[in-house]
């Protein structure tokens, strides 16, 4: 006879295996396409994911090859300095938006002395940040392509720190970051109000903060990645706090509103489907910075609404692959470039997003 034992081993040997993770998926679309080293964009997203020692298809790390192929110098009267190229040699933008790149690999912990060759000759980490410096304005704060030049430099300065740009300009870091958290105070204002009054939704017209790329969460990210210094936790008072439950509200009332055109217009599902993907990832990455780098314990309630966000990527992801979007990439790279794009920049911050709240 056929022990029970074996019979149990031989049936489970038969099973189908277990379909794969909403976190396994995610995983999978950026290690297929963001480790190409002609995109250094694309590379950007898979050290957010993978880390900073991830390698690209020709085997060198994604961070060298960012650095040694893209980067250049200009050294004429009033030049640029050191600056990344605006295209690759494919039309691809290098970094779309300011600073993209080197907030990447701040966050990522490559050493600021770390050295990379290039054709401008040997650059260290600590080179890039002190021409970012050079290079930056204070209206970066209110602007909605400052989010990951205060990003970055919110890693490498301190509270009271100063600096002087190639303006002559003295830069006073805390004062950004204080303008910083009154844009996000501005943008978000009507979520504020909408919570405040016990709407189910604020429409989103592009208007405040839906105005920003991503929706404003790399913004977020920004300010509230600052308030980690007990210092600036204690200047602000309670007012960061306040924006994290904007935040929080905002997840239902964007919910309800991607339920509804999905309703009302299937034609545009994948679109949509991208656009959920893309705030619900966020959403998480966001408030997974949040408690990992500022220790928030979220309450219960709060809590609540993290594992909704989670259910929410879940489906959304499950429907995505119900589409066949994540097989047909290759497809949607040449006949529709920016859904392409967005699925695959946003499949690596929602695993990202995923991998810090485990």
């Amino acid at each position: 006879m056929i022990s029970l034992r074996l019979l149990v081993l031989g049936l489970a040997a038969a099973s189908p295996a277990a379909p794969p993770s909403t976190a396994e998926q995610l995983h999978a679309v950026c290690q297929t396409h963001a480790l190409e080293p002609s995109n250094p964009w694309a590379l950007a997203h898979g050290i957010t994911l993978e880390g900073r020692d991830v390698r690209a298809r020709d085997g060198r790390r994604a961070v060298d090859v960012i650095v040694s192929d893209f980067l250049r110098r200009d050294e004429a009267p009033g030049g640029r300095g050191l600056y990344f190229e605006s295209f690759t040699a494919q039309g691809h933008p290098v970094q779309p938006h300011p600073a993209l790149l080197e907030k990447t690999l701040v966050l990522a912990g490559v050493p600021l002395g770390r050295t990379f060759r290039t054709e401008a000759g040997p650059v260290t980490l600590k080179r890039l940040m002190e021409a970012l410096q050079r290079n930056f304005h204070p209206t970066l704060a209110s602007s909605p392509e400052g989010a990951w030049a205060l990003d970055a430099l919110g890693h490498v300065l301190t509270p009271g720190a100063t600096f002087r740009n190639g303006t002559g300009e003295t830069v006073r870091f805390d004062a950004v970051m204080d303008e910083a958290l009154v844009t996000l105070e501005r943008e978000q204002s009507e979520l504020a109000e909408g919570m405040k009054a016990g709407l189910p939704q604020v429409p989103k017209r592009k208007q405040g903060i839906y105005a920003h790329p991503c929706g404003g969460l790399h913004f977020f990210q920004a300010v509230a990645s600052w308030a980690r210094h007990p210092a600036v936790r204690q200047a602000w008072g309670g007012r960061l706090e306040v924006q994290v439950d904007v935040l929080l509200y905002r997840l239902g009332s964007e919910a309800r509103q991607y339920e509804a055109a999905l309703a009302a217009a299937p034609q545009h599902r994948l679109a949509l489907l991208s656009q959920s993907l893309k705030f619900y990832g966020h959403f998480l990455e966001t408030l997974g910075r949040y408690r990992k780098e500022n220790g928030w314990r979220p309450s219960p309630s709060q809590q609540q609404t993290v594992v909704r966000a989670r259910q929410l990527l879940e489906a959304t992801v499950r429907r995505l692959g119900e589409a066949q979007a994540f097989q047909r990439m290759p497809v949607l790279a040449k006949e529709e470039p920016q859904l392409f794009w967005d699925l695959l920049g946003d499949s690596c911050h929602a695993a990202h997003g995923l991998d810090l709240w485990k």
